[in-house]
């Protein structure tokens, strides 16, 4: 069996023998309707975009809810519309791994038109204008990664091609937020045509983020006259253009080989991934937990797809934000950094099999239930502790997820600020919860700066993810060896004290020199993070 409308029409007997199950509204109709009017659109063809939302609007869609599907635009990598979406009719299979064993296979048919956002392509262009220029447009959301909403560098000068942007119009625009603006500024010409920007990004005020990026952009063309007086007016109205904030939760890891043989057993043979020149990981199907949760804004002025039928909570803002800190700074995310460094550092290379190991379990129930449920922020809608029972009973330890800590280790230094600096800072601020009773964050932080090392707790090397600091924090680490005295030239605090790296100055808040004892323990010899970690399980 193959993915595409083809084979899905011919082999729909052999896909019912493989438990494969296949949409069933009229894919023809749906398509046809939201071909003429369209009335949502997508930015970043990824994994997370196919197993949630699609699978989302396809719901609806079964259910006679909906009877438009959604168009997605691709504007970072071009290749994953090239070579994933137009081979397979943009259809997807989403398999989902249920924590109990069972999985669930589902052909996603509800995406109906796939483009590539860039000026080489003239007809997707062409396109793209189109679909911003129609009435019936009430929706374009993004998960384009917090990357893609950067109009700055982090020492505040304009990235370079954002700068070449403003001096150049919508008309020469060739960053993806540029592009961005300029098909905003299309709807604006065809009537100041409402609608909502909604960024489903993992990241904190998304929306803001979004805002801000694109209000920028109209600001420095309005300035230079290069689009008309009243653009930045047409932005900036949120009963014309609303930038909902939005909460996303459902992890999509890499296409797995076990996933891969498991198709291929049932006789599904579109299997093999795809790496593109940019690194991005893709395949014909998506591998993704059971587990989800999408909570939006409710900012829709010319209306909205009737999601809440499906499952996302739609709310005001402040919920939102509520939702997102409990999730980031105390119920989840934190966790899951805890897991990744000292996974890492361990030699794990499953996020699962950590939940094998007793101390790993502890230091997570230590981050979760006594160290972040005093100081949770409760959005009301959704029960903390109830949330930290599933991530640690049901979500992580999901033996069928193929996620590792390696992945989640990525860009630690971009995420540490919130994951445990807005806890330190909520610890302050709330009497009865001395800053000094935190044992287990400060530990996490000190295990990340020994993992900078890249060399493991057996002394063996390995390969520190991505990040944007690694190679200045790895110049402040040079000289320490595992085993051997610290150089004197060696200052811990010049990391410790980084209010961009940990949210606040470690020192400041009286963290600094517990820190800086773990990360000391850490060194004497193979073995001692595990010594460490059990130390402090223990007091």
């Amino acid at each position: 069996m193959k993915l595409n409308r083809k084979e899905i029409l011919e082999q729909k007997e052999n896909f019912q023998k493989a438990d494969i199950k296949l949409p069933t509204f009229d894919y023809d109709k749906v398509k046809e309707d939201t071909m003429k009017e369209p009335t949502w659109l997508h930015f970043g063809a990824g994994n997370i975009f196919r197993a949630f939302p699609a699978a989302l609007q396809q719901k609806l869609l079964e259910e006679g809810i909906e009877k438009k599907g959604i168009i997605v635009a691709e504007g970072y990598d071009y290749e994953i519309i090239d070579k994933l979406f137009t081979p397979h009719d943009n259809l997807s299979l989403l398999v989902t791994l249920k924590a109990n064993g069972s999985i669930e296979k589902n052909v996603i048919g509800s995406i109906v038109e796939s483009l590539r956002v860039d000026e080489a392509f003239v007809e997707d262009k062409q396109r793209l204008k189109e679909i911003f220029c129609s009435p019936s447009l009430q929706m374009v959301s993004f998960t384009i990664t917090e990357k893609g909403y950067q109009v700055n560098k982090s020492n505040g000068e304009v990235i370079p091609d954002i700068a070449k942007d403003f001096e150049a119009g919508p008309e020469k625009a060739k960053s993806y937020l540029g592009k961005l603006t300029a098909l905003c500024y299309e709807r604006y010409l065809a009537g100041k045509l409402p609608f909502s920007l909604v960024s489903m990004d993992n990241c904190s005020h998304n929306g803001d983020k979004l805002y801000a990026a694109v209000d920028t952009f109209a600001k420095e063309w309005e300035e230079r006259k290069l689009v008309e007086e009243g653009f930045v007016s047409y932005i900036e109205n949120p009963e014309l253009v609303a930038f909902p904030w939005s909460m996303i939760d459902k992890i999509t890891p890499r296409p797995d080989e076990s996933v891969k043989k498991m198709l291929l057993e049932v006789g599904f043979d579109d299997v093999e991934d795809v790496i593109t020149s940019k690194n991005t990981y893709v395949a014909p199907f998506v591998n993704a937990e059971e587990a989800e949760y999408l909570v939006i804004e409710d900012a829709f002025p010319n209306g909205r797809p009737d999601l809440s039928k499906a499952g996302v909570i739609f709310t005001d803002k402040e919920t939102v934000d509520k939702v997102e800190k409990m999730k980031v700074c105390t119920c989840l995310n934190p966790l899951h950094t805890g897991l990744a460094v000292f996974g890492c550092l361990l030699g794990y290379t499953k996020i699962s099999e950590e939940m094998k190991d007793n101390d790993l379990v502890r230091l997570v129930e230590g981050l979760g239930y006594v160290e972040g449920l005093p100081v949770v922020v409760d959005p009301k809608i959704m029960e903390p502790k109830d949330f930290i029972d599933t991530v640690i009973r049901v979500r992580i330890p999901n033996p069928f997820m193929p996620d590792t800590p390696q992945r989640i280790a990525t860009d630690t230094s971009q995420k540490l600020s919130i994951r445990f600096g807005e806890t330190i800072k909520a610890y302050q601020k709330k009497e009865g919860t001395p800053v000094r009773s935190l044992k287990l964050i400060p530990l996490v932080q000190a295990a990340w700066v020994r993992y900078l090392l890249g060399v493991n707790d057996e002394g063996e090397k390995f390969e520190v993810s991505p990040d944007p600091y690694y190679e200045d924090l790895k110049k402040i680490l040079d000289g320490i060896e595992l085993g051997k005295a610290l150089p004197q030239t060696f200052q811990i605090s010049d990391i410790l004290t980084r209010k961009d790296i940990f949210g606040v100055d470690l020192y400041e808040v009286g963290l600094g020199e517990l820190v800086e004892e773990y990360f000391t323990k850490m060194l004497e010899g193979k073995g001692a993070v595990r010594k460490t970690l059990k130390e402090t399980l223990d007091k």
